[in-house]
């Protein structure tokens, strides 16, 4: 066929008549026409002139125009159809031949191919009966292998092996549940698996349930068992510093020859784990916990790929068990609960330790870190609010050893226990308030018991315990028995008390942090001797005290106890593990001075009291005797025979040093009445004989002093003499060939550094010789003046020059 020719504009032709605006129109219509363009303008345009006749014209002339060219096209046309008949007529004649040489061709074929058609025929059926049966085949064998796998997994489901059964259950899914060719096994597959993962999860939650109320009870109990394995490793280090502190002693004292070794413990057993995530309480077994279910409930869940659901749940289960455990009851005093309450906490976090050490994840160790600071600080609150409310010093140690030996046991698994021991040391104050306020009661009460009376002892193990044990004894060699002590029985109970504060301090400051804890220890210990012992010995010496004999013992005890303070500080040094020399350098002045004082000033003042009585008798002296008195006046005679009395008394009890200090007060009180004796108004002149009859009595007081020496050594015998020093010196000047030397500042300071220059004038005016009697110048006109008598009256005139 002729491809389609492509259509042509045609450009309008010029009409011959007309005027030349239509010719103009008829262009622009034609042109319209041949190009395909809107009439409307040309149509609206005739109609607006009201010329319609002029467009139908010219639509006709264009008609006409056309005409003849439409001829022309259709005559090209007709040539070319007939071209393509004749085509058509010889295409016919060869298909015709074609026609019947494949029909010839057709019946050679069916007759070759019919035999072969049936046999491929039964070869087709053959191959479709062989392909059938294989299938089946395959389908019997894999319907075999899926019910192995089913009755393995019910066999697994009966034992309580659920992780194999979920891996029977995922094989099924993975291997034959798409593939299986029955729709009602694949039916019974798709109902039964997911019910047989639910009724495992439920048996698996059930079993891990159960195991979280029995953990409660298994961490309180393994929480008792650490603790209490912290205790008695604590014992057997106290124990060897106990048998340190005795060989230490033992080498100091020079007792006897010591042999110390430190004997190698057994390894302890402590709280291992074993690979299956059980702890037991060394290689007996005698306690254990079992984490079989934890792990296994996690192992399942992880299988069920429900692994952060199980831990965000174990995580809160927990995390509510330790809330409860934090729960303080009102009924039961804390006294009695405290041991489980922390015990509780211990077993939870020794738990989650092994958890997250074996746990595979379960837990994170910041999940356990930000568990530990909420127990932390509930413990802080608890121990805060307990402690404000306790008013026995027993019970805050008790809870204190206790909450100590929590931090030794919880440090051992990575915990920090700061704040707790922090918590401790914050109330070493109140506590140490409290001990001493219970340590004065006692005191109080063991003075009131004293009888002021020595304390005898009739068995060694009396005297070990009340004397060596303090170390009060004065000499190593042990007494015969039964022995008097030189103290009365409240030395060795104070001593007791004093003992017993120390130890509860060195306790509370132990283990609580802090290592260098001695300086706390004596600062308390300071303010028990320095203002309870010595405030309670104060008070009995001033209200309970009577006569010599009490306040001989009461000065008596007052010197075996500074004995005993100097233990108190050894020993509450060696029970803070610091070496002795340490503690000897630190040491300040006796801490009970003021009760020693009192003690023995109130003993002398009896004793001067005592002498008062005697002294009295230096009225009957004669100021104007004829003849000195060679024996001594009849006062001194007998202030001498007490004080030889009371020196065989004091000797027994009393320390030399004591004795000394008590002698000297009262020789020097002694001195002061002789002295005052001369000066006073009854006297108003004696003579060089009585002067003399004074001389003799000092010789005896200071030949008693001499006396003394066996007792005392011979510098403390001088020094008692010195105590007669006032009187000594005042009666040395009035028997002095040259008075006037008292006026020598070197001699003054030298002989007479004792004596008071305003008594020297009084009592020189009263000094009278054998030439002053009364109308002695009548026989003595015009005789020479005494030397000494002029010398004197020089002093006297220069010393009242002086004043």
């Amino acid at each position: 066929m002729q491809a389609t020719r492509s259509r042509r504009k045609v450009a309008p032709a010029a009409a011959d008549g007309g005027d030349s605006g239509d010719k103009l129109d008829q262009l622009l219509l034609s042109s319209a026409i041949c190009n395909g363009e809107d009439l409307g303008p040309f149509v609206r345009k005739v109609f607006t002139s009201g010329r319609p006749e002029t467009l139908l014209h010219l639509l006709r002339h264009f008609a006409r125009s056309k005409e003849s060219e439409i001829e022309e096209v259709c005559k090209s046309h007709y040539q070319d159809f007939i071209m393509a008949v004749d085509d058509l007529r010889s295409l016919l004649s060869d298909v015709d031949s074609l026609k019947s040489a494949l029909s010839d061709s057709n019946s050679r074929l069916q007759s070759v191919g019919g035999p072969l058609l049936s046999s491929l025929d039964s070869f087709v059926v053959a191959q479709n009966v062989s392909k059938n049966v294989n299938s089946a085949l395959q389908s019997v064998t894999l319907c075999i292998k899926l019910m192995e796998l089913c009755s393995r997994a019910n066999l697994h489901l009966s034992n309580g092996s659920f992780y194999m059964t979920l891996k029977c259950l995922d094989s099924i899914e993975n291997e034959f549940q798409d593939k299986t060719p029955s729709s009602t096994l694949k039916r019974m597959l798709e109902r039964k698996i997911p019910e047989i993962r639910s009724h495992i999860e439920r048996k698996i939650s059930k079993e891990f349930g159960d195991w979280l109320v029995d953990i409660r009870v298994v961490s309180r109990n393994l929480g008792q068992l650490a603790i209490g394995q912290a205790s008695a490793a604590r014992q057997r280090e106290e124990d060897l510093r106990i048998k340190q502190r005795q060989a230490e002693e033992q080498s100091r004292l020079s007792l006897r020859g010591c042999i110390y070794a430190l004997e190698d413990d057994e390894d302890e057993d402590g709280l291992g784990g074993d690979e299956n995530g059980s702890y037991s309480n060394g290689n007996d077994g005698l306690f254990g916990f079992d984490l079989t279910p934890l792990y296994r409930a996690y192992h399942i869940h992880q299988t069920l790929g429900l692994e952060d659901r199980f831990k965000q749940y174990y995580f809160e289960n927990r995390k509510l068990q330790l809330t409860s455990d934090f729960q303080v009851s009102s009924m039961t005093p804390f006294l009695e609960s405290h041991q489980t309450f922390f015990a509780q906490i211990a077993g939870f976090f020794i738990i989650e330790d092994r958890i997250l050490r074996t746990g595979g994840g379960l837990v994170s160790k910041m999940e356990v870190e930000n568990l530990w600071e909420t127990a932390v600080s509930k413990m802080c609150s608890v121990l805060e609010d307990q402690f404000s409310r306790m008013q026995t010093a027993n019970h805050l140690l008790l809870i204190k050893d206790y909450v100590s030996l929590l931090g030794v046991t919880l440090r051992r698994y990575g915990y920090p226990v700061d704040a707790l021991l922090n918590v401790l040391s914050k109330h070493r104050d109140k506590y140490h308030e409290l001990l001493l306020s219970d340590c004065r009661k006692q005191i109080a009460e063991a003075l009131a018991d004293d009888k002021f009376e020595q304390m005898l002892m009739k068995k060694e193990y009396e005297y070990s315990m009340n004397v060596l044990s303090f170390q009060l004894q004065t000499s190593d060699i042990v007494p015969a028995f039964p022995y008097v002590a030189p103290f009365s029985s409240t030395v060795p109970d104070c001593c007791r008390i004093v003992r017993s504060f120390i130890a509860d301090s060195v306790s509370f400051m132990s283990y609580g942090g802090q290592l260098d804890f001695y300086d706390v220890v004596k600062k308390y210990l300071d303010r028990l001797l320095g203002e309870v012992l010595d405030e309670a010995l104060l008070k009995l010496i001033s209200s309970s005290v009577q006569g010599v004999s009490q306040a001989m013992q009461v000065a008596a005890n007052m010197a075996v106890l500074e004995r005993a303070c100097d233990f108190f500080f050894r020993h509450a040094a060696q029970l803070s593990g610091i070496p002795l020399r340490i503690a000897e350098r630190g040491r300040k002045q006796f801490p009970l001075n003021k009760a020693r004082d009192a003690a023995e000033e109130m003993l002398s003042g009896m004793l001067k009291r005592k002498v008062d009585g005697f002294m009295t008798l230096i009225e009957n002296v004669n100021w104007m005797t004829d003849e000195a008195s060679q024996g001594g006046n009849e006062y001194v005679n007998e202030v001498i025979i007490y004080l030889e009395t009371l020196v065989s008394t004091a000797q027994q009890i009393l320390p030399p040093q004591v004795l000394k200090r008590v002698l000297q007060d009262v020789l020097s009180h002694i001195s002061e009445k002789i002295v005052g004796a001369l000066l006073g108004d009854s006297v108003k002149r004696f003579n060089v004989n009585a002067i003399m009859g004074f001389d003799v009595d000092i010789r005896l007081l200071e030949s008693f002093a001499d006396n003394l020496s066996p007792a005392l050594s011979e510098g403390d015998a001088n020094q008692l003499k010195n105590a007669l020093a006032e009187s000594r010196q005042m009666i040395n000047l009035l028997l002095s060939n040259q008075p006037e030397n008292f006026l020598n500042p070197v001699i003054r300071e030298k002989n007479y550094n004792a004596l008071d220059y305003r008594k020297v004038v009084t009592i020189s005016e009263k000094f009278r010789d054998s030439s002053d009697r009364l109308f002695g110048t009548f026989g003595t006109r015009g005789a020479r003046q005494n030397p000494k008598k002029k010398s004197l009256d020089a002093l006297i005139k220069r010393l009242k020059d002086v004043s």
